[in-house]
């Protein structure tokens, strides 16, 4: 039966739950109920659509703007385009001769058109429809604004999926059968991941049929599915091969559940539990992933606890077919070492021995490595997190470099229940504000008027939020609505947001990991501890991003152009993200430690123990997750590389420096106070708590799994 839906799942997911795509929609920065969205709906409301959507620039290498030749082409291509449906305004120089809209040579001008879509997936649909109508006769065009780049980044994340995918697969398998030593047992986390990740799209899809979606959930799914699903089932299986040796397969599973289990359904309610605090925040960008995530790491933990003790009821012994003889391995990895020898359990002697020593050391080591995230500085994204070749990218630069008006995104601001003379007297009181270059009135409608304001700077930059900061602190006159919009007023709103919603977010998360390890480990101790490990594996490794993004290191390697800051909404992501993978590593890890505590009741021999038992699969759990965000490193969405090099980093120093020499030494320190709890605490757990199963009857028929 577990096995027939299993099935079920797959085939659903290929044939229904493969068309998301279609489902998911663009864009999903802003914070539907701030100032600059306000602004934006009343001014499309009562004005008219006047955002600008798409920027063409023709030019010509010999003819200026003012030549015959050239403005009669360009006048005939806009008369054609005025006539398209989908198309609301184009504002043109040689109807408004303004200066913001011709280029300092003269050779290029600026035609700005608004589109009549009612939302971004039916604008980008509507530029789809008109892109191969803009050339004009005789001259250049480059196409930009904020559509297009919209476009672009989302049709690139698609393809991210699949180029991460064709990395990763391949690898991955290559890499499990080194570890395992055998085609079918390599083979079983690869179809817990398919599963998972065909699963959590069936989910997400059926999710989008009742809210939006964003495009980038789909690349969460692929990265926390298939990462997860094959972390658990390297557990599972590891752990239900080693009782083989010593059990027949039925009571070797139940064991394997037992232990192995009970740790993945710990694991995977943490790690859902720290995604849904992304739910908390008003943008659809962050509530997507979340929901995402979630859907991909809660199929993955019950695909690892259904249908993969399943397969290995079916398979039996034969988990260990299909051998590959490797060069120096002679038998099973299972068979090498025990739990009170090996080089894992000599490295945890080696730190017990000193355990201020490794404490100190390691801290020191991680406080440099989070040292640059002192010098963090947020801003909103621009072109710059597409490749350089990127027209929509080239536009946008070419603009801020050779037209007076310097920004294709300008700020827009709406004057509601005013006067002729006041919205004058508002619009020179607004060019009055540091940072404001011109403002001009481009729409009025009975007692409702449009300000367009330009500034100077780029419109990522401070020069840029002071001024929406500036003009929204001046005094507004009695009865009248002035509503800040445009792209650095949603950046700015952006902020805020984010800024409100941190604290929240951490109190969720650490919460969560605090009921759930108390709940598991019955103490109080740990679970305190497991959240300062997991703060202080996060910060050094946000220290590396800052580092590396926002100070431009190694931006050659990683082709990619440094821009100074970082946006806000992706640090937000990889902090949900790292901080329910560093939970899962330190569940690993404790659970082991946990089991040989109630084995033996000695602390020293509890840690080695556990060290050795879980080392190299904490070791290789990392390693193939690190595979499968290799492919998201190559993108060329700065953002979605900023994703995949992060989550490399991060593991890389959670599962060396943070799990095998800093969480040994510290609880070498504490020794049994760990696994304390008050005496109510106490007696609430055991009636509550997710117990370890002991004893000896373990045993479970095959019937009872597939």
């Amino acid at each position: 039966m577990t096995i027939a839906v299993g099935v079920m799942v797959i085939v659903i997911g290929g044939a229904w739950g493969g068309g998301v795509f279609t489902a998911l929609k663009s864009g999903g920065f802003e914070d539907p109920h701030s100032e600059s969205s306000q602004a934006s709906v009343r001014i499309a409301a009562e004005l008219g659509a006047r955002d600008v959507d798409v920027v063409v620039l023709y030019s010509s290498r010999t003819a200026v703007v003012d030549d015959p030749t050239f403005a009669n082409a360009v006048n005939k291509r806009v008369a054609a385009l005025r006539q398209r449906p989908e198309i609301a305004n184009v504002v043109t120089y040689t109807e408004t001769r303004s200066p913001s809209l011709i280029s300092r040579d003269r050779h290029t001008t600026d035609v700005a058109i608004t589109l009549t879509g009612q939302d971004q997936d039916r604008k980008a649909q509507q530029y789809k429809n008109i892109e191969s109508a803009l050339s004009a006769a005789g001259l250049t065009q480059q196409v930009g604004g904020i559509v297009p780049l919209q476009v672009v980044t989302d049709d690139m994340a698609k393809s991210d999926i699949t180029h991460g995918e064709m990395i990763a697969f391949p690898a991955l398998l290559v890499l499990l059968i080194v570890i395992f030593g055998g085609v079918v047992a390599a083979g079983m986390p690869l179809l817990v991941g398919i599963l998972a990740i065909l699963g959590a799209l069936t989910a997400t899809r059926v999710i989008a049929e009742f809210t939006q979606v964003s495009t980038f959930a789909a690349n969460t799914i692929t990265l926390l599915g298939l990462g997860l699903a094959i972390d658990y089932s390297l557990l599972v299986v590891s752990r239900y091969r080693k009782e083989l040796l010593e059990h027949e397969p039925a009571e070797a599973i139940a064991r394997t559940m037992a232990g192995a289990g009970r740790t993945v359904l710990v694991s995977g309610l943490t790690v859902v539990l720290a995604l849904s605090s992304l739910l908390i925040f008003p943008l659809v960008f962050l509530r997507s992933i979340g929901l995402g995530g979630m859907s991909a790491v809660f199929v993955a933990m019950v695909s690892a606890l259904t249908v993969l003790p399943a397969l290995l009821a079916i398979l039996g012994r034969r988990i260990n077919a299909w051998r590959i003889p490797l060069p120096g391995r002679r038998r099973p990895r299972t068979e090498q070492t025990s739990e009170s020898g090996g080089a894992w359990a000599a490295l945890a002697h080696t730190v017990m021995r000193r355990p201020v020593t490794y404490t100190a050391a390691v801290l020191v080591v991680l406080a440099v490595f989070a040292a640059p995230f002192l010098q963090v500085h947020f801003a909103g994204s621009d072109e710059r997190v597409l490749p350089k070749s990127t027209e929509a990218r080239i536009v946008s630069e070419k603009i801020a470099a050779d037209f007076p008006g310097g920004s294709d995104a300008p700020l827009d601001v709406f004057v509601g229940n005013v006067s002729a003379v006041q919205v004058r007297d508002i619009a020179g009181r607004i060019e009055a504000v540091p940072g404001i270059r011109q403002v001009a009135v481009t729409a009025e409608k009975g007692d409702s008027a449009m300000l367009t304001v330009g500034y100077d700077g780029p419109r990522t930059g401070d020069t840029a939020y002071d001024a929406v900061r500036g003009i929204r602190a001046l005094p507004e006159p009695a009865g009248v609505q002035v509503l800040v919009g445009g792209r650095p007023a949603m950046d700015v709103d952006r902020l805020a947001t984010v800024r409100h919603g941190l604290p929240w977010m951490f109190a969720i998360m650490a919460a969560a990991t605090f009921v759930l390890l108390f709940l598991a480990f019955g103490s109080l101790l740990l679970p305190l501890l497991a959240v300062v490990m997991n703060l202080v594996s996060i910060g050094a490794s946000f220290g590396v991003i800052i580092w590396i993004f926002q100070q431009g290191h190694l931006s050659g390697p990683l082709n990619f152009t440094p821009t100074g800051f970082l946006e806000p909404t992706i640090p937000v992501l990889i902090l949900a993200t790292l901080y329910g993978l560093a939970t899962d590593y330190e569940l690993f890890l404790v659970s082991a430690v946990r089991e040989e505590w109630l084995a033996v009741g000695d602390a020293n021999a509890a840690i080695a123990g556990g060290l050795q038992r879980t080392g190299r699969i904490i070791t290789a759990a990392a390693l193939l997750l690190g595979i499968v965000d290799a492919g998201f490193s190559t993108s060329g969405i700065v953002f979605t590389k900023m994703i995949g090099v992060g989550m490399i980093i991060a593991l890389i120093v959670d599962a060396t420096l943070v799990r095998v020499v800093l969480m040994p030494a510290v609880l070498r320190l504490v020794g049994a106070a760990a696994w304390w709890a008050p005496g109510p605490l106490a007696t609430l757990r055991s009636r509550i708590g997710i117990r370890e199963s002991t004893g000896p009857d373990l045993r479970v028929e095959q019937s009872d799994l597939v």
